[in-house]
């Protein structure tokens, strides 16, 4: 067990918590407000007026500011990638908005996955031994219909969306296929946080996301998304 790997990503994290706050430093507003990851409604739309006026008037500064904010909660699994989805619909609007979010969910994932990779299986299955063996057991049982069960986890998670990319970094899934779902297994639950986004200023409460209407929207896209899996695997039975 290389306990030393860790130490390497403990570095990582800290160089990238000092990259945010450099680029932080350099934005053009006024000292009484301030850049952070909002945590409610009313923070969002603060946030949301200061990095659109960023947008305006110095567009590659907001784009590298939103990128690497939303990089960093992906790649080091830390919660809250809800309300950058929304942020970038009132940034951005729904087409850019939705491509945005789509590709950097698929990006900080894959770097999640490397760094679970680069600690290897030795340090996961000590700090998270339950959830490795049942993620290797699931991928057993999912042979050779891999990408249908990829896609499926990201459609209808059973787990945390953390505990899948580092289970498959350190069991070494293919990463094409693992990013692909997460590009396209994340894409209807992006499309409706952006699209939330998009409506921020006439919302009353962030669960307004949740309706029954766009929640059953979300489940037939799911269902179709997974349906070729579900026959392959009633094939394979056969």
């Amino acid at each position: 067990m290389k306990w030393w790997r860790l130490l390497v990503v403990a570095l990582l994290l800290a160089a990238s918590v000092a990259w945010l706050f450099f680029l932080a430093s350099m934005a053009p507003i006024s000292e009484e407000a301030h850049l952070h990851f909002p945590s409610n409604l009313e923070e969002l739309r603060r946030v949301s007026d200061l990095i659109s006026g960023l947008s305006r008037d110095r567009p590659s500064y907001a784009l590298i500011l939103f990128a690497s904010a939303y990089l960093f909660k992906q790649s080091f699994a830390i919660p809250g990638s809800f309300f950058l989805n929304v942020l970038a619909g009132a940034v951005f609007g729904l087409p850019a908005g939705l491509s945005l979010c789509c590709g950097l969910t698929a990006a900080g994932a894959s770097c999640c996955y490397a760094m679970a990779r680069f600690c290897g299986a030795g340090v996961a299955e000590a700090l998270v031994p339950d959830r490795v063996a049942d993620f290797r057991r699931r991928l057993r049982e999912a042979e050779g219909r891999l990408a249908y069960f990829l896609l499926a986890l990201r459609l209808f998670p059973a787990s945390p969306n953390w505990a899948i990319n580092v289970s498959c970094g350190v069991l070494r899934v293919p990463l094409a296929q693992f990013f692909l779902t997460v590009l396209l297994g994340l894409a209807p639950y992006n499309y409706l946080c952006v699209q939330t986004g998009v409506m921020l200023a006439s919302i009353e409460n962030l669960s307004d996301a949740f309706s029954w209407t766009t929640l059953a929207q979300l489940g037939a896209m799911a269902l179709v998304a997974t349906l070729p899996g579900i026959i392959v695997k009633n094939k394979s039975k056969a």
